[in-house]
Order: C-alpha cells, then structure tokens, then sequence
C-alpha cells in the first residue's frame, strides 16, 4: 500500500525521480510493517538462499573439473551434500544441471559471482563460508591439485579478498580440517591449532582470544541463517565450528589459560 502511495507522490512532487524514491521508501515502510523492525524479510532471505546454492554447485562443478576429470570422490561429495539437503527429484536434477554447467570447460562463472555479490556481497559472513566450503570440496580427494588452488584464489578475488586473506583462510581451513579427521600428530598439533585460528605461538592470549571468538561468531547458526545460508547448510558450518574449538581448548590446555 505505502508502496503505491510512495510512488503516486513522489512523481506529484519530483517526477520520474522522486517516484523512484518514493517507491523505495513506501517498499521499506511495507516491509517493517509486515515482518517488523529489524526482521528479516523472507522473500529476500529465499533468494540469497538459492543464489548461494546456484554458486555452491556451479563453483563444485568447476573446482571438480579443475585437475582435468572428475574423481569419484568428489562426484560422492556432491551426493552427499544433496542427500544433506534433502532436495526433492526435481531440484536434484537442477542441482546436476548446475554441477554440470560448471564442470563444462567452455562456461564462464563469472555471471555467477556477479548475481552472487550482487545478492549477497554485502553479508561477509556468507562470503567466507562459500569460499571455506568450496575448499573443503577442494580437499575432497585428499589434496589441492595446483589448478584447484589457482581456481579457488580466482574465486576468492571475485568475493573480494586479496591474495593475503585468500592465503591466511586457506591455511586455517587446512589445518582446522586436520582435527576433523584427526590428523593432526602429538608432534604438529599444536601448530596446526595456532594456525587453524590464524595466530601463531608468538601471539598474545588476548590475541588469541579475539581471534576464536571472531572465528565462532562467523559460524554461529543463527546469523547465517539471518543472512541467508540454507538451514540444511548449517550443518557444515557447524563441523568448522567444531574443529575451532578442540583447536582453542588444545592451545588453551598448553597455555594453562
């Protein structure tokens, strides 16, 4: 209704301009008053939901085509994750439709970043939980081929994140998924616990303390699914959550803290 009536007095007013904003403010004033101040609006929640999903499975068949073909352990990780995410017949067969855009050669994703930064540039939160989850399907077969690497950091760039931070989240989302499959050895473990947390032994507790709860904050359910991760998604933020936390209790338990 504020909409409408946005629109009729902006134009009276403004003209073509004025009925622009009048539009923007009357579409505001019909949100708040539907869901209330500060409630997240689900029509925009259900689109930055299926453009991640779009991305996820594009940016999956892209990264499993990197090293030349596609691993069945990587072609196992996809069914997975769809099982996970319930997915009717029908979204499944889209699902694979995406994976296999994707893995074409020919495709260009960069539309696809385009419609997702677009969407959902503006919610960090689901920027660094795309680009960790695509490195861990990166790792699906036990290792980083060097054009997996070199796809990923392109990835990263379009999301925005130079080459430091496209290293420091690499090295972190390496070493985090050393305590989830329990491969970190009693000589390593602690290094790989300060590394997953993205300090170093010569870090202070203080330090150290911002640096977890910054971590746990990124993966908490709740905002993720403020800013649009599918709820069935979360399950994988948790598993991260999960890994930051036996590395902050390790670093803890040496520190006496």
């Amino acid at each position: 209704m504020f909409k409408l009536i946005g629109f009729i007095a902006g134009y009276y007013f403004f003209g073509f301009f004025g009925a622009f904003i009048g539009l923007f403010i009357g579409s505001f004033i019909d949100r708040t008053m539907a869901y209330g101040a500060g409630a997240i609006n689900p029509l925009q929640n259900s689109l930055r939901q299926a453009v991640f999903l779009e991305t996820v499975f594009i940016s999956m068949g892209k990264l499993a085509k990197a090293d030349g073909h596609v691993s069945q352990h990587e072609i196992d990780h996809v069914e997975q994750f769809m099982q996970k995410l319930g997915m009717t017949a029908q979204h499944r067969q889209q699902a694979i439709a995406l994976f296999r855009q994707g893995a074409d050669p020919a495709s260009d994703i960069a539309p696809t970043y385009q419609r997702f930064m677009f969407v959902c540039g503006h919610t960090k939160h689901l920027k660094q939980v795309l680009l960790v989850y695509l490195m861990v399907m990166a790792l699906a077969d036990g290792h980083f081929h060097p054009a997996e690497e070199a796809l990923l950091a392109g990835m990263a760039s379009r999301l925005g994140y130079g080459q430091a931070e496209f290293r420091q989240i690499l090295d972190m989302v390496l070493n985090q998924s050393r305590f989830a499959g329990g491969q970190a050895t009693a000589a390593t473990a602690l290094d790989d616990a300060y590394k997953a947390l993205g300090v170093s032994k010569d870090s202070g507790d203080a330090e150290i303390k911002r640096a977890y709860r910054k971590l746990m904050s990124q993966y908490h359910p709740d905002k993720l699914i403020g800013q649009g991760l599918p709820e069935d998604m979360i399950a994988m933020a948790t598993e991260q959550a999960k890994e930051i936390q036996l590395a902050h209790d390790l670093i803890k338990k040496h520190r006496n803290i």
